[in-house]
């Protein structure tokens, strides 16, 4: 900083000099103390908004043994960047954030891939009260760090982990993976396709594999599940299953995508391959992903709670109670031009 800004910045010795008390009062008449009269506090208020001083919240907060902070990590893949993030970690970040808020609470947030740089003992330096972590699953080493966080401290929650023994929020993924398999048998669908996996690192991509499979069955429809590869992104996971799908000649005339991302790599294949939607094929994603009323056609998809999500998140690190076990987050169907 500049010196000359320095030095001009507003102390609380600045204010006390010109309302004629002690710095000490002003401390207390600025904190709300019941000692400090009400015309000494408004003589001090005064002053304080004339010579434009606000007082240190973080230094306040410090003082009284709080933070006003929580601190999120946002899993990426190895060497990535803030491109590789998927959108729906951005989206359920934004749902975070607003949950903090509501809360009077600000958000340090950081992107953390490589294992020799992982970091997430923010409450134990005193940087945060708690520790939210999300991201991509396919990043095991850093799971198992922050699992090890965990470890020693209850104020840490987690969304989407592949590993089995994290307390952790998600959407719910039978309720939309049921739907999505009655949207279809609803448009007239007799043969399903469902694009995702059962043994990857993914769990809620099994998960909602499963429950459209066994949903699909229950209303006597053919259903079958095409895994994705070991593309790098799931968009072209997305498209390289449908492509087989195609190839193989199974023909479905309705497709459930396990994401949105994969999602648009079947939708980028369909189209390549002059499949009319939702004319001849019908497709929903999961996710609710708002780049979906961008394409072409426009993404059906199951859409998650993210305030909510965020709010559960940030409610598992705060409330100062033993965790729960597994908070399921309330989704509903976006109806959309692919099916």
């Amino acid at each position: 900083m500049d010196p000359a800004r320095r030095q001009s910045r507003v102390t609380s010795f600045d204010v006390a000099e010109r309302a004629g008390v002690s710095q000490s009062t002003v401390s207390r008449a600025l904190s709300g103390s019941a000692v400090i009269s009400e015309a000494t506090r408004s003589r001090v208020l005064e002053v304080a908004s004339e010579l434009g001083y606000f007082v240190d919240e973080r230094a306040a907060r410090l003082r009284r043994g709080h933070t006003g902070t929580l601190a999120a990590v946002v899993i990426t893949k190895p060497g990535g960047n803030a491109r590789d993030v998927n959108p729906f970690s951005y989206a359920l970040l934004g749902g975070v954030c607003a949950a903090a808020a509501e809360r009077g609470l600000e958000v340090l947030v950081s992107l953390q891939g490589d294992e020799d740089k992982l970091f997430g003992h923010y409450v134990e330096r005193g940087q945060a009260e708690g520790l939210i972590v999300i991201g991509t699953t396919l990043n095991r080493p850093a799971w198992d760090y922050f699992r090890g966080i965990g470890e020693t401290s209850e104020l840490v929650a987690y969304w989407g982990s592949p590993l089995g023994d994290l307390d952790w929020v998600s959407s719910d993924n039978d309720a939309g993976a049921r739907m999505a398999a009655e949207h279809l048998a609803e448009q007239g669908c007799t043969k399903l396709a469902c694009i995702g996996s059962r043994g990857g690192t993914q769990r809620q991509f099994a998960e909602r594999a499963d429950t459209f499979l066994a949903r699909a069955k229950e209303l006597g429809l053919e259903a079958q599940l095409v895994e994705i590869g070991e593309e790098d992104d799931r968009h072209d996971q997305g498209r390289a299953a449908a492509e087989r799908m195609l190839a193989d000649g199974f023909a479905a005339d309705g497709v459930f995508a396990v994401c949105d991302a994969l999602a648009f790599g079947v939708l980028e294949a369909l189209n390549a391959a002059g499949r009319k939607m939702p004319e001849e094929i019908k497709l929903i994603g999961f996710d609710g992903l708002q780049a979906g009323e961008l394409s072409s056609p426009t993404l059906t998809t199951i859409e998650p709670d993210l305030d909510q999500a965020g709010r559960l998140l940030v409610e598992a690190v705060t409330s100062g109670g033993p965790h729960s076990g597994i908070r399921r987050v309330p989704v509903k169907l976006l109806k959309r031009g692919s099916s």
